[in-house]
């Protein structure tokens, strides 16, 4: 049965093995599935699917194999031809309401969205109820309401907490931005970080005791190795405010991450804004009452540290490259002379961008190709992850 499903799915880049198969033919035998078709979908994701990062690929191959079979959309075509309306003019903003939309919490906008999409039989724009365009209601797009989801339509104000009808799981694609559990993934990867210090073999050698004792006959001759302790020391340095602010809740998360990992025997972590110029700072805050100035860090903090810049690379051009008014001794004399300071200090420094290279305004883009040339930059992905941590370890 679908044995022409289960080949499209090796095609696509799933390992589905015979044994794998087989169990979902007998649990199709067995009803497990409940006599849906949603059923069979969870059924044969739960089944044949491995990983997370392939659960987007899972997605993308059963819909293509099942394109004919009819399934219940979390929003209807109809409703999303009658969200196509790019071009309307806005509505009229409404304080008040925006005030009650902001005490909403995302469980009650969920519960209100399902009643709406029962309820509407007809196109509504520009209101405060509806699922619509244009308008302070709190499901639709292109609309004024402080938070909200977000039905159809291209992001614009990057208000809303979630998109409907969105694949759940195609964040976890190699080339997607992290979220939480992704972040999880990645660091489990890197216990590469860990290497073997000069002290003497008291760790038990499981590999080597079997062989040995293989080769002595079966005589047990138990082996030692030097202990693996985490050598590496990371110099975090994260870009807060401004258009970061779309990404807070994603580099909420990578510190949260990094921090607790364990993966580094020393870890610091300092704020700037755009770019670090004289001062970073410890907190997000950016307050100014605990600042450090940038020639402090470059003189106490070691080369031998591994420094990550985290930031979407983007200010206006007299920002990085105009010199400053009044220079003190010592300290960096414009955007782009303190990261050029950063890199003839640290031999080991890559960029994390969590956005993409702007295709808009000349000047915005040129800040972000002068730093893209001076440090190896790589996207806030999980694989951009791997390979920024790979680079960081290279000799």
């Amino acid at each position: 049965m679908f044995e022409d499903f289960l080949y499209l799915l090796r095609r696509n880049g799933l390992k589905v093995s015979l044994t794998e198969w087989m169990a979902l033919m007998e649990a199709l035998d067995q009803g497990l599935h409940e006599a849906s078709f949603t059923g069979f979908y969870h059924l044969c994701r739960c089944l044949l699917v491995k990983s997370e990062a392939d659960f987007d690929a899972f997605d993308r191959t059963f819909l293509d194999y099942f394109q004919g079979v009819p399934f219940q959309q979390e929003v209807s075509d109809e409703m999303l031809r009658w969200l196509d309306r790019p071009n309307a003019p806005l509505g009229e903003y409404d304080e008040q309401q925006a005030e009650l939309n902001e005490t909403l919490s995302a469980l009650e906008i969920e519960t209100m969205f399902r009643e709406r999409r029962h309820e509407q039989r007809e196109q509504h724009n520009c209101g405060n109820y509806w699922v619509g365009t244009h308008g302070m209601s709190v499901f639709g797009n292109m609309g004024m309401s402080p938070a909200g989801i977000r039905v159809g339509g291209e992001s614009r104000s990057r208000r809303a907490f979630r998109v409907a009808g969105e694949r759940r799981y195609r964040d976890f694609r190699q080339d997607n931005v992290l979220d939480t559990r992704q972040l999880q993934v990645a660091f489990r990867r890197l216990r590469q970080f860990s290497g073997l210090v000069d002290l003497p073999e008291t760790e038990f050698d499981v590999d080597n005791t079997i062989r040995d004792t293989a080769e002595n006959a079966g005589v047990l001759k138990v082996r030692y190795k030097k202990p693996r302790q985490n050598t590496v020391k990371v110099l975090l340095l994260m870009d807060s405010g401004g258009s970061m602010e779309y990404y807070g809740s994603l580099c909420s998360t990578l510190f949260h991450a990094v921090s607790k990992t364990g993966h580094f025997k020393d870890l610091k972590i300092y704020y700037f804004h755009n770019c670090p110029y004289t001062r970073l700072y410890k907190d997000p805050t950016l307050d100014p009452n605990h600042a450090l100035p940038v020639s402090w860090v470059l003189s106490n903090i070691a080369p031998e540290y591994k420094v990550i810049f985290v930031g979407d690379a983007q200010m206006h051009p007299y920002e990085l490259f105009d010199p400053f008014p009044v220079v003190k001794e010592g300290e960096p004399e414009s955007g782009l002379d303190c990261l050029r300071r950063f890199k003839d200090r640290y031999r080991h420094i890559v960029w994390l961008n969590p956005g993409d290279r702007p295709t808009w305004g000349e000047e915005w883009t040129e800040t972000y190709d002068t730093i893209d040339r001076l440090f190896p930059m790589f996207p806030l992905t999980v694989g951009g992850l791997e390979e920024g941590m790979k680079k960081l370890l290279a000799r």
